[in-house]
């Protein structure tokens, strides 16, 4: 009776502490991943005023120009002080945004759910989240909570696609259906 009481009490302290320590990290997973739901509906919507508001641009430059002298060391080219920050803000786009969340996964939603985002998503600490890419666990997008916010503050370059890819896309659509019906 005495050792069925201690496993009871053991047991429920067990439960309590397991509780407690998943709370810590299913706060930063839940409110991180409603973030990124939010942050990904955003860019989808297209809405540029609220996008910038979401990003903290000094730091997403910054990782684009680290990753940018990366390439030119591995294949060995000078780029001298690198990439122009006009440039590097050129890339910070919705588009780009757009064609980097959309390699987490082969079938991706343009605007998932926070529970679709879960799975994917990575907390380094208490204030550092990231989008993975399931099949390399690579960060795609990396948030970081300051004052309260989550924020954009990494992204994996991911080229735009190429030139006939874009030519294609932009001869399909209702726009283009009709201006393709008008005589040339």
């Amino acid at each position: 009776m005495l050792s069925q009481r201690l496993y009871t009490r053991s047991a429920a302290s067990l439960c309590a502490c397991a509780a407690l320590l998943s709370a810590c990290g299913g706060g930063v997973r839940t409110q991180g991943s409603a973030a990124i739901a939010r942050f990904l509906a955003t860019v989808h919507s297209g809405d540029r005023k609220a996008f910038e508001a979401l990003i903290d641009r000094p730091a997403v430059r910054s990782d684009l120009t680290e990753q940018m002298a990366d390439v030119a060391k591995r294949h060995e080219v000078d780029v001298g002080e690198g990439p122009s920050e006009f440039a590097v803000d050129r890339m910070i786009t919705l588009q780009a945004v757009r064609l980097t969340a959309a390699r987490v996964a082969p079938v991706w939603p343009a605007t998932p759910t926070a529970i679709q985002i879960a799975p994917h998503m990575k907390a380094r600490d208490s204030r550092h989240i990231c989008l993975e890419e399931a099949a390399t666990k690579r960060c795609l997008l990396s948030f970081a909570r300051k004052d309260g916010a989550w924020r954009l503050t990494g992204m994996m370059f991911t080229p735009p696609p190429a030139e006939t890819e874009t030519a294609a896309f932009r001869t399909t659509g209702p726009a283009t259906e009709a201006a393709s019906s008008e005589p040339p």
